[in-house]
């Protein structure tokens, strides 16, 4: 069996679920297609605990809250979501690229006008610290991803890392565990500000302890249970760190796969597109969130939303050029799926 739709989205992130919205309510049908086996992206698999602050009218969301409103909010335009599996090939059916045939590694077929690459850094997965025997630990004392606080609640952690997430984490945590305990090469940490001075504080009150400059040396322990953690300056002083559970944050390895073999203008790891479009170098694909570059480009979720925008509406001109789409907001003319229920 061969589905067919209107546009495939490949990445089922915050920025994929929005273009969902985007396109329905200009009536364009979407299939959606993600690696991973639920939809959310980084936001439900690595991060569904931690409080994002900069998404509007929300003071304060997790990752899990913010995932959960946008799947409330495409319900009416019933997406088909193909879970699990990553497109292995796709093919250009006519000249203008108003057809595409879209394979995947479960083998699902799939014909669409067009294709949209929400696809964020790509497949992805930690950066593994280089520590003897650490495999014995994964999964059980080493954790690469905070899927509840509650996991830490009286416990020795030692969080390694210098940026946001570790910042963040390290405050967050701090809240529920015996002692949380900040590895960092150097005394500056990557975050931002406030972040840091709210660590910092925390550090003079006790209630976290800063060990920098220092750097990962060796774990201790047996049977998957942690007992001590080794860390060494660069002076060469040793400390011993009780430990319960090592969370390294040293960022994400990401893999874009088949993408970067499908004749699209990259820059590194990066999709090129028009800033006004979010089109691609080729007809019919277009890109958007934080896989897409372009000069001056800020990667935010809120910027992700305004380009899964700009790709739908670019979408419909570009398969309806005859059509003249008069611009109206939500608040005129509802959304769609919602008036066709209510009739």
């Amino acid at each position: 069996m061969i589905h067919s739709t209107d546009v495939v989205i490949i990445g089922s992130g915050p920025v994929g679920l929005f273009s969902i919205f985007e396109c329905g309510m200009l009536r364009l049908k979407c299939h959606v297609i993600d690696a991973l086996d639920a939809i959310g992206g980084q936001c439900a698999a690595l991060y569904p605990e931690k409080p994002i602050y900069d998404i509007p009218a929300h003071p304060q969301i997790t990752g899990a809250d913010l995932i959960y409103h946008l799947e409330r909010q495409i319900m009416p335009f019933s997406p088909i979501f193909h879970m699990g599996q990553q497109v292995t090939n796709i093919e250009q059916l006519d000249q203008e690229g108003k057809s595409w045939n879209i394979k995947t590694s479960k083998g699902i077929e799939i014909n669409c006008k067009c294709i949209i690459i929400a696809a964020g850094v790509g497949a992805f997965g930690p950066n593994r610290p280089p520590l003897a025997g650490i495999e014995d630990y994964e999964g059980t004392a080493v954790q690469y991803y905070v899927k509840s606080r509650d996991t830490y609640r009286g416990k020795n952690v030692v969080i390694a890392g210098g940026g946001d997430s570790a910042v963040d984490w390290a405050i967050s945590l701090s809240e529920v565990a015996n002692l949380v305990s900040v590895v960092h090469r150097r005394p500056k940490f990557r975050a931002a500000p406030e972040s840091e001075a709210k660590l910092k504080e925390l550090a003079v009150q006790g209630i976290i302890d800063l060990v920098t400059p220092f750097q990962l040396e060796g774990l201790e322990g047996s049977n998957g249970v942690l007992k001590t953690i080794t860390v060494k300056s660069l002076d060469g002083e040793v400390r011993q760190l009780e430990a319960d559970y090592l969370l390294p944050f040293f960022g994400l390895s990401m893999n874009l796969g088949p993408i970067t073999e499908w004749g699209l203008g990259m820059d590194r790891s990066h999709i090129q597109v028009d800033h006004f479009t979010a089109a691609t170098s080729r007809p019919g694909i277009y890109a958007i969130g934080d896989v897409a570059t372009y000069p001056h480009k800020l990667k935010l979720i809120l910027t992700g939303f305004a380009e899964g925008a700009q790709a739908a509406h670019s979408i419909r001109q570009f398969l309806y050029p005859e059509e003249v789409l008069h611009f109206e907001y939500s608040t005129t003319k509802g959304v769609p799926g919602q008036q066709d229920q209510a009739a």
